[in-house]
């Protein structure tokens, strides 16, 4: 009487479709023939056989042979693809903990609404002929001053953000 083993994991096995092949292998072995098929139909002359068109079969025909093979129980497409995950993938990794991924971002909802500007009436006010409060006698008063060196001129930053000018005399 003829005994199977059934194993403990059943998600490791793979499904045999047709002998030893699995469905992977089969649409392998497949493809060629569907790239030939497209090969002959379309690329001129059309429905003829030429010698250019007999490369491009055989180089997808072997293509897809080497990867239908089987290498430790794997198919060998399997192992590329395992290949090339590990090439692409990002080599160096940064860690910014003001990422937005996986986290819940709440946007609020701008309604848009038409604004206008209120109209403003402008009263027709004479300018004053000096409009800057110092005279040039007080600038250059303060030219001199600044100029001396018994002076000294500093600027002092308050806590609550003000600004501080201060004169000081430093000797005679």
């Amino acid at each position: 009487m003829k005994t199977v083993v059934i194993p403990a994991q059943i998600t490791t096995v793979e499904d045999k479709i047709a002998g030893n092949f699995n469905l992977t292998q089969i649409m392998l072995l497949m493809a060629p023939v569907f790239w030939a098929v497209i090969v002959y139909t379309t690329l001129t002359p059309q429905l003829s056989l030429s010698l250019y068109k007999l490369p491009l079969i055989f180089i997808v025909t072997a293509v897809c042979i080497a990867l239908a093979v089987r290498y430790k129980e794997k198919v060998v497409l399997n192992w590329v693809m395992v290949l090339l995950k590990y090439n692409l993938r990002p080599k160096y990794y940064l860690l910014d903990k003001n990422d937005s991924y996986l986290r819940t971002i709440d946007h609020p909802n701008f309604e848009k609404t038409k604004k206008t500007l209120p109209k403003i009436e402008l009263s027709k006010i004479p300018a004053e002929k000096n409009a800057f409060p110092f005279s040039i006698a007080d600038l250059v008063h303060l030219e001199k001053l600044l100029e001396t060196p018994s002076n000294s001129f500093s600027l002092r930053l308050q806590k609550k953000g003000g600004l501080r000018v201060v004169f000081e005399q430093t000797g005679k």
